[in-house]
């Protein structure tokens, strides 16, 4: 029996944090915040565990704050700085293709939309306008998950900074997968994209953001945290981490590989610039095709992929990414290459591509349109 093909937004739990997370829940289940030898034991792994993850941020552990999710990471990180900077405004400036989580903490306050260009790279004079009046927070990823684009990072936190701005930066597509980026004040990064556990999420913020905890706030913050999640995440970036050199441009040639087998594919638009985007995501769109049946036709052949945005991917509408740069809507398949994909993977998503597109425009009626 062929094993399935799965090229999905959230990676495959990686074995090192799968180890961790064993061995955590044996030394890691007491309180950290006691004295005793089982408290230091846990207190001691959630360290390393911290040490380990702000390494690889760029960050210092004590700049880190955990939460349940990316998306609690994004929701907090708008709402607590907003609130710290409520004599300015309640302005919150973004990028057009900002992950639904952001989009919807933002709308929450003043939400100022800048728009992008057809590769997905936000318009810079777009963003230094709307920095021009006082804002509480602009927020700009890293790069898009849906598309791969890079976004301008160092111009766009230089025209923050002149504006005395914090700048926030979803990282969650990038860490793991490439270098993190230096150009933030406050970064989100979700362990689900690189092999880590779900279940957590991971933000930093630099010491110089005013933030006001609109919540009850806990004397330490660490105690209510699940260490062997915590320690599964470190372990798995690591993991990916000394494996990134490697594993980035052979990635990359897959990619151009699943390019070539869809440019044999009538009617099909790959978005974003492959030359300068992510080395493991990309997404191509379909016209005639739905794309709830071409997912479908793709799972009943064995390969699991992403459909529509990929943060409301199971409402199945047109992704918000694709209407900002102004392309092409139709049968959204979003993929994610893990960092251990093999070369027989894609083949099979290869095999199946033609074949799973023209089944589709068949049963819609479609073909030869």
């Amino acid at each position: 029996m062929t094993s399935r093909v799965y090229l999905d937004a959230r990676a495959p739990l990686h074995p090192a944090a799968r180890a961790a997370i064993l061995e955590a829940l044996d030394d890691g289940w007491a309180d950290p915040g006691r004295l005793h030898s089982e408290g230091r034991r846990a207190a001691a792994l959630a360290d390393r565990a911290k040490e380990t993850i702000a390494g690889h941020l760029g960050a210092r552990p004590a700049e880190l704050r955990l939460t349940p999710s990316h998306t609690a990471s994004l929701h907090r990180a708008v709402v607590d700085v907003v609130a710290a900077r409520r004599r300015l405004g309640g302005r919150v400036v973004h990028s057009a293709v900002e992950r639904a989580a952001l989009l919807a903490a933002a709308d929450q306050a003043e939400p100022v939309s800048v728009p992008v260009r057809s590769d997905g790279r936000v318009d810079l004079d777009a963003w230094r306008a709307a920095l021009a009046e006082p804002a509480a927070l602009a927020a700009l990823q890293h790069a898009n998950p849906e598309v791969g684009t890079i976004q301008p990072l160092p111009e766009a936190h230089e025209a923050a900074a002149a504006a005395g701005v914090p700048l926030l930066v979803d990282a969650g597509a990038t860490i793991g997968h490439v270098p993190a980026p230096p150009a933030w004040d406050l970064l989100a990064a979700d362990p689900a994209s690189w092999g880590g556990p779900a279940g957590l999420g991971v933000l930093a913020v630099r010491p110089r953001v005013r933030t006001r905890a609109t919540g009850p706030a806990d004397e330490e913050p660490w105690v209510g945290v699940s260490l062997p999640l915590l320690a599964g995440a470190a372990a798995a970036l690591d993991a990916v981490a000394s494996r990134r050199a490697e594993a980035a441009p052979r990635r990359r040639v897959l990619l151009e590989r699943i390019r070539a087998c869809l440019g044999t594919i009538p009617d099909v638009e790959v978005p974003g610039d492959p030359a300068t985007g992510l080395p493991h995501v990309m997404t191509f769109s379909c016209l005639y095709v739905d794309g709830e049946a071409l997912l479908t036709e793709l799972d009943r052949r064995g390969v699991a992929v992403g459909s529509g945005s990929a943060c409301t991917a199971s409402t199945l509408e047109p992704s918000h990414v694709l209407v900002a740069m102004g392309v092409l809507t139709h049968g959204n398949v979003r993929l994610t290459l893990p960092v251990d994909v093999t070369d027989e993977q894609v083949d099979t998503l290869c095999a199946a591509l033609p074949d799973a597109v023209a089944a589709v425009r068949a049963m819609l009626g479609t073909s030869g349109l």
